[in-house]
Order: C-alpha cells, then structure tokens, then sequence
C-alpha cells in the first residue's frame, strides 16, 4: 500500500557510470539493450535498479545542517559548508549535479517495449520509472535552478554538449509527467509489490512541486485528491511513527526501504546519535537552538507569548512534545546514557562534539529496534501525510481562501501530536495563518529533509541563515541528568553570512563544467 523505495543491487552493475572524462549520461553497454529484457523477471529488474540510486536516506537527514534547523562540526564531510556558506564553492564535493538515476530511467523507457510482458504491467512499470525520473528532476531544478533536461539516451559527444533547460520548463515536464502516470499506477500494493509508487506518491508530489513553485490553485487540487484517495491517515503516535515496527503504515505516501538483513540496504544513522552511545555515535547532526525554540508550549502558545506559561529555567517542561520526540536535550536520557555536553569528561562535551549541546533523537529512539547504528534497517520517509494536509493548508492560505477545510487540516497534525486544535479566535488573518503553517511544517517535519527548501521559497534565507547560531544554555548537569541553570547565555557556534543574490541556489561542480561547456555556473559562484 505505501510507497517503500526499494533498494536494490546486483543485476543491473554493468549500468554504474563514471564522471571521469564525460557527464554521466552516456549509453549503456551492447550487452544490456540487446540481452535483458526477455520476459517479466528481466523487466522488473531493470525497473527495480532505477529506484536502486533513487535517493539516500542520510543525505535526507544531513539537509537539516544546510538549513537553520542544525549545524554540522565536521568541515571533512562536506555538509558544514552548506549551512554556513562561507565555503559554498564550486568544488563542494556534496553535490546531486548527476545523471545516474535519470540515466537508468531514460535507458528502461527506451528498451521496456522490447520485453514481452502484459501491457498494464509495462504501463505501471513505465508510471513508476517516469515518477522516480520526476522526482530525480525536482530535486535537482530547487537545487540549482536551471538544469539539463534529458530524455532518452545520448551519445558521449551528445552528453557533454549538454545545455541548460530553464527552471520553469522542467518544472512543466515534471508536471506533465505526473499528470501522465496517475491512471497508470494502482491506488495500493500488497504483498511482495508493497513498497512500489502509486497515485498517492504522484499526486502527492505534484502537489509539492506545485506549492514549491507558487502554483497554489493546482497544488490545493493536487493535495486533496490525496486525502480523497482514502487511502491514507495519520498515524495516531508521532514517536512511534519512526519505528521498525510500524513500517508501511498509513502515513507513509513515499519512503526509503532498507533492511538490517541485507549489507546493501542498510543506513548508517549512526550521524544522529551522540557520541557517548553505545556501540558509537558521530554526532554530526547538531540540532540548534533556534528550532528548539520553535516548538510551541502544550497549550499552543508560542514561547515568545508572555501567558504561554513559559518557564526559562525548565525549558522543556509543558513543550509541544514532538520536541523531546525529535531531540535529545541536555539532561535527557539516551540508550542508558545520560546526555551530558556539559561535561569536560563526556564524550558529549558540546567543545568538542556536539557543538550546539542537541543531537537527533527522530528514527533513533528506539536504539534496541535497530541494532548497529551504522548498519540500520530503518525505513526512511520522504513524503507523509501530514505533509499532504499541510501543504493543501499552505495553498489555501496563499489563495486566502482560509476556510474550515484549513483549520481541520492544521488541525489534524496538532491534535496528532498532543497539541490543541487550531485557535480560530487568535488566527484569523493569513498573515497569522502562514505565520502558524511555516512553524508547524517547520516542527512536524524537522530531519525530514525539506526545511531547505522552506527557506528558499519562502525567501526567508537573510533572516534565519545570516548571523550567529546558538546552542544550548550553560548549565551544571548531575548524573541522574538534573539540569541547574548557571547563566542565561548560550554557547554560540558560530557566524553565519547568506547572501542572498545567490545563496538560494548551489553551485554547479567545477568538475562538471570542466566536462559539460555548455553548462553555465549559477550567479556569484
């Protein structure tokens, strides 16, 4: 039923391309377009192979340190840079400036029809291939903006003479596309086919792209056609919601599949836990205090409110409780351990490791469930539903067409989570009701890869990304993890500089320019 993006290796290896001497799109060998596609194992291997390299689950997670959200304090892994942009160059070697999995796609769609399969199931097939090339490109246009688009297979002289495509225009074939593949793609899977895309995952992407793109009319449509299906609702727990056990459930519209019991679908999520775990942690996913903050009290005020109840010296006391769901806190325990960054002795002492005295606690909770954390079987979400309910929200609001239907879409997510329904008294505006839909996506999804995003088309990148971020206040904590505040500053990390004629796009590789000479820098790089 939900949308498991499986990973899977083996068959298809003679398809792995180098960026050495030429852009990755070149054709693939003799050997795959003239001896594969022989009957229906052959077809759905080269289908599974293109979700193989769909996306990685910890690049997923890292987004969070190119945002406000976290901070990285490891510069050798390339993600730091993005959060500061003060080393933002065309050489990051963190980059999504590739063809793989558009390559694999574009190979499947010009040699499916050789295969001698039944037409629906060459149709869905193809539905599920155009969806994952779709989403390969939308990533990629927020990204970088303009980017090539390439549809069928190219010679090596055709792949690096390569142009730019305008945003706008890919924006349009990804809409097409997904417009195309609905009726193609069932409404749910059973059995060994759960886990593959469906309407749901296509109109749930639509309607993101849409609302990504300032198309709130289509995007409030594409939404709801979501929360028609009948297929979907939101899972009643929201920590239980990141578990092994509940894998597949009813929220989950599009995620990553991975397994412990296989070597070659495993996640490392080890970059979340803290140091001091046992068996290891990296740390490397310092959650800053200005999310903290962000969480509302329990009675749904804001902390900023002077009635919110707010208590300075016991600030995660009476917290919207997807903070402490989302968050390891200093004092708080985790796998037996208590998180101490204050501690000269700890292997969590915030100087040396974990720079803002926060660290993850979302899809590791439950350390038991997942055994080695840097082997991990955790399923990994990329769309749920309460992203769906919130971005129809989103476009009503941006319509002003603020009606019930809005209300009860925000609403549902709070009450979810242990929050009080929408005040209709005190939002009544669509400036309040932006103000409250950006915090709740903000929250509800933290970790989950889109709050980059927000920033850019929200165009909010000079208030929450330029200047210093801070962490954890300082405090004395003892060993049962009482916390005892001994000042009311908080350790900051560092400056952070956005220049906004063109921090909102990344830069393109040099690498790939070097290769591609048709290929144009994004401006200021």
């Amino acid at each position: 039923m939900k949308n498991t993006l499986i990973i899977i290796f083996g068959l298809l290896t003679v398809m792995a391309c180098s960026c050495k001497d030429y852009l990755d799109l070149q054709p693939l060998t003799q050997y795959s377009e003239t001896t594969l596609w022989t009957g229906v194992n052959d077809a759905t291997a080269a289908c599974n192979s293109c979700y193989s390299q769909f996306e990685d689950g910890q690049w997923v997670v890292y987004m969070a340190v190119a945002s406000d959200d976290a901070h990285d304090a490891y510069p050798w892994e390339g993600w730091q840079e993005f959060g500061n942009m003060q080393l933002l160059t065309p050489n990051s070697w963190r980059t999504k400036f590739d063809f793989r999995t558009i390559t694999r796609c574009n190979w499947f769609l010009e040699n499916i029809d050789k295969a001698p399969i039944d037409e629906a199931l060459s149709a869905r097939m193809k539905g599920e291939v155009r969806f994952i090339r779709a989403y390969q490109y939308f990533e990629r246009c927020q990204l970088y903006g303009d980017f090539p688009l390439v549809t069928k297979m190219l010679t090596t002289e055709e792949a690096n003479a390569v142009t730019m495509t305008p945003k706008a225009e890919i924006v349009k074939f990804i809409l097409t596309e997904l417009e195309a593949i609905i009726t193609d793609l069932p409404t749910s899977y059973e059995g060994s086919d759960k886990g593959r895309i469906t309407q749901g995952a296509a109109w749930a992407l639509k309607a993101r792209v849409e609302l990504f793109n300032g198309k709130y009319a289509e995007s409030a449509v594409s939404s709801n056609k979501v929360m028609k299906l009948g297929v979907y609702s939101l899972f009643p727990n929201y920590q239980d919601l990141f578990r092994i056990a509940n894998e597949y459930n009813s929220e989950i519209v599009l995620d990553l599949g991975y397994l412990e019991s296989d070597p070659n679908r495993t996640i490392g999520l080890m970059v979340l836990a803290p140091e001091s775990t046992p068996g290891g942690g990296w740390s490397s996913v310092n959650i800053t205090q200005s999310l903290v903050d962000a969480y509302e009290m329990t009675n749904g005020k804001t902390i900023d409110d002077p009635s919110s109840g707010y208590d300075i010296d016991h600030p995660f006391l009476n917290r919207d409780p997807r903070l402490l769901q989302t968050i390891i806190v200093p004092g708080s325990e985790y796998a037996g351990i208590i998180f101490n960054p204050m501690d000269p002795n700890s292997l969590d002492y915030w100087p040396t490791y974990n720079y803002t005295g926060y660290v993850g606690r979302k899809y590791i909770h439950y350390k038991s469930e997942l055994g080695d954390l840097y082997r991990a079987g955790l399923n990994i979400p990329l769309i749920r539903y309460a992203e769906v309910l919130l971005t129809y929200a989103e476009s009503k609001i941006e319509l002003n067409q603020i009606d019930k239907s809005v209300y009860d879409a925000i609403s549902q997510v709070r009450l979810r989570a242990g929050l009080p329904a929408v005040d209709q008294t005190k939002y009544t505006t669509q400036v309040q009701m932006r103000e409250l839909v950006r915090r709740e996506r903000r929250v509800e999804l933290a970790l989950e890869g889109l709050r980059w995003y927000d920033i850019q088309r929200w165009k909010i990148g000079e208030q929450v990304m330029n200047g210093p971020i801070y962490g954890l206040r300082f405090s004395d904590i003892d060993a049962a993890g009482k916390v005892t505040y001994t000042s009311t500053e908080h350790a900051k990390i560092e400056d952070r500089v956005f220049n906004p004629a063109k921090n909102y796009l990344w830069p393109i590789p040099q690498s790939q320019l070097d290769i591609g000479k048709n290929l144009k820098q994004n401006p200021g790089y």
